[in-house]
């Protein structure tokens, strides 16, 4: 067939397309299997509450009403994995219980409530963590996966995923965490046999989200010789950030709508929420915030120094404990990966900056002055963590910091044209030697 001008001037324009963006066009129109040989493989850490979680209840269960203790003795039974069997099967009031942690001071770690046990399903599967609400089911990287199976990925073989419980926060290199250190060593033992699957290539890290912290701190707790042997690269979309950012603060006052609990209100799973640890993980570090009044109310402002008073003021007293001995000291720590970094996010966006209770009503909503960002992590954060990148990698090329005007947090991996350069950065990871 000859070669018509158009055909030749569209030929010309796409020699003119960055390399990686020609590849992954290409790659669309050729039979998948033809790039697995080509690509590391890689390992999908999703966002807060996309993983599966199972529970089992001993004779140790002591429920608050007898209905919630149905199921005592019976086995595994999913309690967060269908959101909507919490409705149909009038389970909301006992998920809310069966969910909570409880902090140990002996141990200065946090466990399951006393008599319930609660495990990972599907760990290793990129198809392994979803979002629970059914009018959302691509949420928790459904997009994303979608795409790498198109450019030749495929699950169980070059694709894999590492759900966590997300009602825990990965502990500093020096804590204790019995539900991390498991974790970990899984996360390790897939990496290992991801490389071993794929002619002992290095293994590609990919986290949105708070899963994009896990990674981070995954690669912390791993030996050096380890990550230069298996880790080819790490890729951050979104992360939420070790110096905090306000989204937190405002679930920890008023309670959280990130979990799809049908019937529930943020206020009704305040209680819940605040008994995990990842709910007091990423409140504002006074290092980056300083004395901005980040709550105001009529009686007194609170700044990311206030933050002991702020839990005593809206009756959380009790978490100040695990908040000064796990989250403060993780707010000060910073290493370097000392692997190569590309961290992604979202700028130009109206982000929460202040939170206005004038009257000290914590029960409702507040009125919320903005700044920038990606509508959930604060701009000022996600400069923090790329100076302290830059300033601690020892080699600038290590480091990679991309800002995309007008994405928003959860759409980075969702959005055509955002997902379309977090898929080029992918495949540049891919190509680097």
């Amino acid at each position: 067939m000859a070669i018509t001008p158009v055909l030749r001037l569209l030929s010309l324009l796409f020699l003119l397309l960055p390399l990686p963006l020609r590849e992954y066009l290409s790659a669309s129109h050729r039979p998948n299997d033809a790039a697995v040989g080509e690509l590391h493989p890689i390992i999908l850490v999703p966002g807060m509450g996309c993983s599966d979680l199972e529970a089992r209840l001993t004779e140790a269960y002591h429920p608050s009403a007898p209905r919630c203790g149905a199921l005592k003795g019976k086995g595994w039974f999913g309690l967060w994995t269908n959101a909507s069997d919490l409705q149909a099967y009038d389970y909301v009031e006992c998920f809310e219980e069966q969910m909570r942690l409880v902090y140990d001071p002996v141990l200065n770690d946090f466990r399951n409530l006393h008599g319930v046990e609660a495990r990972l399903t599907n760990f290793s599967s990129a198809r392994g963590f979803r979002y629970k609400d059914p009018l959302h089911p691509d949420y928790c990287l459904a997009d994303l996966r979608d795409a790498l199976e198109k450019m030749g990925y495929h699950d169980g073989e070059t694709l894999f995923g590492a759900p966590y419980d997300f009602r825990y926060a990965a502990p500093l290199p020096t804590q204790s965490s019995e539900a991390f250190s498991v974790y970990f060593k899984q996360f390790m033992r897939l990496v290992e046999q991801a490389s071993k699957k794929n002619h002992h290539k290095k293994v590609i890290l990919f986290g949105h989200s708070f899963g994009g912290q896990v990674a981070l701190d995954f690669v912390w707790s791993t030996p050096m010789a380890w990550r230069n042997k298996y880790i080819k690269h790490l890729i951050l979309a979104a992360p939420t950030p070790s110096a905090g950012f306000m989204e937190p603060v405002k679930y920890l006052v008023s309670g959280t709508d990130m979990l799809y609990v049908p019937t529930a209100t943020p206020v009704s799973l305040r209680s819940m929420w605040r008994s995990f640890e990842s709910a007091i993980a990423n409140l504002p570090s006074p290092t980056v915030f300083g004395h901005m009044p980040l709550v105001i109310t009529k009686k007194r402002n609170y700044s990311a120094y206030d933050m002991e008073d702020l839990l005593t003021a809206i009756g959380f007293g009790h978490g100040i404990e695990p908040f000064k001995r796990r989250a403060v000291p993780k707010m000060h720590y910073f290493q370097a990966p000392m692997v190569p970094v590309t961290c992604i996010n979202g700028v130009g966006n109206k982000t929460p900056l202040q939170l206005i209770y004038w009257e000290s009503d914590f029960n409702e909503p507040p009125e919320l002055e903005y700044g920038d960002g990606d509508g959930k992590v604060n701009l000022i954060s996600m400069l923090d963590f790329d100076q302290k990148m830059y300033q601690r990698s020892g080699k600038e090329n290590l480091f990679k910091s991309i800002k995309l005007d007008g994405v928003q947090h959860t759409k980075i991996v969702m959005e055509e044209w955002a997902l379309k350069r977090v898929i080029q950065e992918i495949i540049e990871a891919n190509q680097i030697s």
